[in-house]
């Protein structure tokens, strides 16, 4: 047995060095072997950055080129000037940057003819801010549909490429052209004008902060204003309308409607667009697009606006700041909370916090019904509240006329209508804020 035992593990160590000594063979081999050419060569490669121009000549088709500006800004400089799409152009300067193969198909051709090349399919010229211009062929499809024959000129070589590869540069000028009809910057405009419903509206921006500013001075609603301003930036052209209906839309127009007109300003300038209607429909001429261009009821109603519709109806500026101090004139009645740290404090001592959050949420809620130019005489009620650590402080007065009630923010001329329940229901609020209930004594 133990002999046995003796020639078996002789055995197995003996396979052992075998393998080993194999092993060790061929690696040796492998290294020995001079490393393989790289299959999938690149055929281009360039920095985003030093890129300033691509021109695209499509077989049958006019060339499309895009070409970066004095801004930074990429635009549609053949067949007609158009503002790029900036999206869309950055996609294809990428797509050029940096071309693969998926392999060498002839390291010499003679010929490039059997490969569509010859007479290519697609032909992109690439030009750098040292001028210089690099220029790839695209031929025929390879046959299995997978992928396209292509080579650089000044490369002998022919490649076959994916066919994403080709499609990323095969793009055509509706592809490439900016289709917004107002081509603003929304993060840096500074006056926004509407002529609509016979009133005369604009909106200056202080900061992030926008006001009305004509016909008067008067609080703005920034939801409102922004999602004004998103309507006109989401107007589109519909770039796959035919020539016939594009004439009916010049011609609706012009027998349309005035409906609204609008002008913007960034630091690129003014432009302007004019909304009219005909029947059910709406139809725009801007000045950063040629023609006229059906336009979407969306942006129809949502320019036909008045003024009072972007006035900012909520009576205290303070949002969700957490208030310093309030004191409050309720019919002979006084109110008065501080907050210390995290506690709302009345006369020296702690109230109820739950209460107290309930009246700051009515007082952020108070609102008008409508705007009134006069109605208002002796106020029955005062509210202050101060925020913001002591750096705001807004006053709202309130009046009854009867069964109306009229407000305004003090040194403001502007009125407010207030709806009878808003008003009781903030009277209840601050009536029924309470001490806060003494701590439980542990035992």
């Amino acid at each position: 047995m133990r002999l046995r035992g003796l020639l078996l593990g002789a055995l197995v160590l003996a396979a052992l060095a075998a393998g080993l000594y194999y092993s060790n063979k061929q690696k040796s081999a492998e290294a020995a072997k001079p490393p393989a050419a790289d299959k999938t060569p690149k055929i281009l490669t360039l920095a985003e950055a030093d890129i300033t121009k691509v021109s695209l000549k499509k077989k049958g088709a006019d060339e499309t080129v895009v070409e970066k500006n004095n801004a930074g800004k990429w635009q549609v400089t053949a067949p007609k000037q158009y503002l790029a799409d900036q999206d869309a152009a950055t996609q294809l300067v990428t797509a050029a940057a940096t071309i693969n193969s998926d392999r060498v198909i002839e390291d010499k051709a003679s010929d490039v003819a059997g490969y569509g090349l010859h007479s290519p399919t697609l032909e992109v010229n690439i030009t750098t801010k040292n001028g210089q211009t690099k220029k790839l062929l695209f031929g025929d499809d390879t046959p299995t549909n997978s992928g396209a024959y292509a080579m650089l000129q000044g490369d002998p070589r022919v490649f076959t490429v994916a066919s994403y590869t080709k499609t990323g540069l095969d793009k055509s000028l509706n592809d490439l052209r900016d289709k917004r009809l107002l081509s603003f910057d929304q993060d840096k405009l500074s006056r926004v004008e509407l002529n609509a419903k016979k009133q005369d509206i604009e909106f200056g921006r202080d900061k992030d902060q926008w006001q009305i500013v004509k016909p008067k001075p008067l609080r703005a609603d920034g939801l409102q204003v922004e999602e004004f301003i998103r309507k006109l930036k989401d107007a589109k052209i519909d770039l796959a309308v035919s020539e016939e209906d594009a004439k009916k839309a010049a011609t609706a127009f012009g027998s349309g409607t005035p409906v609204a007109t609008v002008k913007i300003t960034d630091p690129s300038g003014t432009q302007q667009i004019e909304i009219r209607k005909s029947k059910e429909d709406y139809y725009a001429k801007s000045s950063s697009a040629e023609g006229i261009h059906k336009a979407t009821s969306d942006l129809g109603t949502g320019v036909d606006k008045g003024v009072d519709d972007f006035r900012n109806k909520k009576l205290f500026d303070f949002g969700f700041a957490e208030p310093n101090k309030i004191e409050m004139h309720d019919n002979g009645k006084t109110y008065a909370f501080q907050k210390i740290g995290e506690d709302w404090l009345a006369n020296g001592k702690k109230m109820d916090s739950t209460s107290v959050q309930s009246f700051l949420d009515k007082l952020r809620d108070l609102s008008a019904s409508k705007f009134v130019d006069s109605g208002f005489t002796m106020a029955s009620t005062d509210i202050t509240v101060t925020s913001n650590d002591g750096k705001r402080i807004e006053k709202v007065l309130i009046s009854k006329q009867g069964s109306d009630y009229f407000a305004k923010r003090e040194n403001e001329a502007p009125n407010y209508i207030l709806e009878a329940k808003t008003v009781d229901e903030l009277s209840k609020a601050a009536a029924d804020v309470k001490e806060a209930p003494p701590p439980s004594k542990k035992k």
